[in-house]
């Protein structure tokens, strides 16, 4: 295998000295200026294969400095660790070695085990940041989840963004906390027994600040992506380009501890060499966490429903580990809301949330109206660890007109009955920060760009987009302070009336994900199926050894009553949603006696337990 670890950057050695080297194909000379002290250039050796290198004296720790390409043009460092003045400004050479770890004996969890929370580290807290979300880890550990997921934080223009606009891959954001503040995160996170999944971004960089076009050919106008040129990762001079790509994955998993990355749409990255870039990552990493006796994952976001992405690469798969699985939330969704605009024309029966329980993908090789061809491919030969389900998620929720939560078009009874769908189901399940107490505060799309053409750009689109919903208003204004300061979310809400009655609701069916055998099994064999179409009645059965779990759910807004042929015995209540019954309540069905069957309130969950088979 190819070697992935050439160090690029700018690393300290210890003696005042720092050693640069940075892949700048288009440049003939390469220098270094340090912009708070002496402005000489100090030139680096070309190696002779594109890169530039040099070990420079009296260049101590937090020296601030650009390359200086040509003698004429001032660009940051491809590979900075800091952008401390952000993304126009210097570079910041920072000691990755001095960060004392308490938590050196972290070894990761079990994909299995990861119940996920993805937050907004902007949105998450007042002050948005690296520590603020420490203050609220404890909330975190309270709730029950053992993943905290964090959306993009590579520097980004300005102070507020969703992330996927970052520019210098390798720099975690200055207004976040920086480098020191993320790893206080990781090792919070670690102490407290989460695991830590960043959101990166591999198709695209963002359009202010982005410099690497200086320095070499990072992208290609072979392939159109809708952020722009795609990443070039199989055209001429594209190994150095996979190469700054994978490192920067071992890079959060060695300097951070980063337990999982999840991969920003995959279906952005357009690779036809033999050996695609998704596979050799895959490699590159599986083999890094075996060196380092840990458990680290692949967690790819996708739209094409393509198996290959997470097959393993001995049967012609790219060997990641998991994706997530909009088919999922598109069902439920469509099931709850009625909402048939756009992609969601592809769902809204009660069968197709019965086929994604049962399979995972529903437009799998079907016929997808949307589209109009065929699309996705079968899953039901996978683990269902491999699949990431929600209700809800920065997408689901941010790429709507308003940033409305699912809290706007559900009622309370259907809010939980969402929840229980999604944490009893035998995949990943993954919250949106805010959701297990019904947020009432939207997640807009926002920025903070500092280029007025691209301000008029962002802000035209945005509202192109939404066009055909002109009889809802306007969405809000991306640029403005005010936006982003209206998804700032607080977790209080949860002491108050129905956000409480919810939020206890998620704290039980989470308790129960992780402390029943039957649910924490996540298998096909032990799962089996009753669907009622006419009724909305989905009854799910899930064996561990002789005893099993009932999980009924009624989707109708009609009392609903259950077969005996289901529930024959003696039953034994665990959760209910309605909290009409107490938890411990036993009920007996005898034979066809229709005064000993169940009965299913309204858009409700029922969670049963049997003892001995049935």
């Amino acid at each position: 295998m190819q070697n992935h670890r050439p160090t690029i950057g700018a690393t300290p050695l210890g003696d005042g000295s720092t050693c640069f080297r940075v892949w700048a194909p288009r440049a003939h000379e390469v220098a270094v200026v340090l912009s708070d002290g002496d402005l000489s250039p100090l030139p680096l050796q070309s190696e002779g294969n594109g890169y530039f290198s040099a070990t420079l004296p009296n260049v101590p720790i937090g020296a601030r400095y650009y390359y200086l390409l040509d003698a004429t043009l001032t660009r940051p460092d491809p590979a900075s660790r800091h952008q401390p003045e952000g993304v126009h400004g210097p570079s910041q050479v920072v000691d990755l070695s001095h960060y004392h770890w308490t938590t050196q004996d972290w070894r990761g969890l079990p994909l299995e085990q990861f119940i996920i929370y993805e937050l907004h580290v902007g949105t998450f807290t007042p002050a948005g940041t690296f520590d603020g979300v420490i203050s609220r880890l404890d909330y975190l550990c309270e709730l029950g989840i053992t993943a905290v997921e964090l959306m993009p934080v590579a520097q980004f223009p300005g102070e507020r963004n969703w992330g996927y606009d970052g520019t210098f891959p390798y720099a975690p954001q200055n207004s976040y906390g920086g480098p020191d503040g993320l790893r206080r995160l990781v090792d919070a996170c670690h102490a407290r027994g989460l695991a830590v999944i960043l959101d990166v971004v591999y198709n695209h960089l963002g359009p202010e600040g982005n410099y690497l076009h200086a320095f070499g050919p990072y992208f290609t106008d072979r392939y159109q992506t809708p952020w722009g040129d795609a990443v070039n990762f199989d055209g001429p001079e594209s190994d150095p380009v996979r190469q700054y790509v994978i490192t920067n994955a071992l890079y959060w998993i060695d300097q951070f501890k980063i337990d999982a990355l999840r991969l920003d749409a995959v279906h952005g990255i357009y690779d036809f060499s033999a050996r695609h870039i998704l596979q050799e990552l895959a490699e590159t990493v599986h083999d890094r966490a075996a060196e380092q006796g840990r458990k680290i994952y692949l967690i790819a976001e996708s739209d094409l429903n393509d198996v290959r992405l997470i097959k393993p690469t001995d049967v012609g798969g790219f060997g990641l580990d998991a994706q997530w699985n909009d088919d999922f939330h598109h069902a439920l969704r469509t099931l709850l809301t009625n909402d048939r605009n756009g992609y969601y024309q592809d769902f809204g029966t009660f069968n197709d949330l019965v086929k994604s329980y049962r399979e995972g993908f529903v437009l799998d090789g079907a016929y997808s109206a949307h589209r109009k061809r065929h699309h996705g491919s079968s899953s039901v030969d996978l683990p269902p660890s491999s699949l990431v389900v929600f209700s809800q998620n920065h997408d689901q929720v941010g790429n709507r007109m308003q940033g409305e939560r699912l809290t706007a078009h559900l009622s309370p009874h259907q809010l939980l009955l969402a929840a229980a769908t999604v944490l009893l189901s035998p995949y990943i399940p993954l919250l949106f920060m805010g959701e297990e107490y019904a947020e009432t505060a939207p997640f807009p799309y926002f920025v903070n760009h500092t280029d007025a053409d691209l301000i008029a750009a962002v802000r035209a689109g945005r509202q192109q987009e939404f066009v055909a919903f002109s009889d809802q208003g306007i969405p809000p204004d991306p640029q403005e302070e005010a936006t982003f300061l209206s998804a700032k979310i607080d977790p209080e809400q949860r002491h108050h009336g129905h956000q409480c009655q919810l939020f206890r609701g998620y704290q039980d069916l989470i308790r129960l994900r992780k402390e029943c055998p039957e649910l924490t099994d996540l298998n096909r064999e032990q799962l089996e199926l009753h669907a009622d179409e006419a009724k909305q009645l989905l009854a799910v059965r899930r064996n561990a050894g002789i005893n099993w779990i009932l999980c009924l759910f009624n989707f109708s807004n009609q009392e609903c009553m259950v077969p005996p042929s289901l529930t024959n015995g003696t039953l034994r209540l665990l959760f209910d949603s309605t909290s009409r019954t107490l938890p411990g309540t036993e009920h007996t069905i005898y034979g066809t006696r229709p005064a000993s069957y169940l009965s299913l309130p309204p858009y409700s969950c029922r969670v049963y337990r049997t003892e001995g088979g049935a």
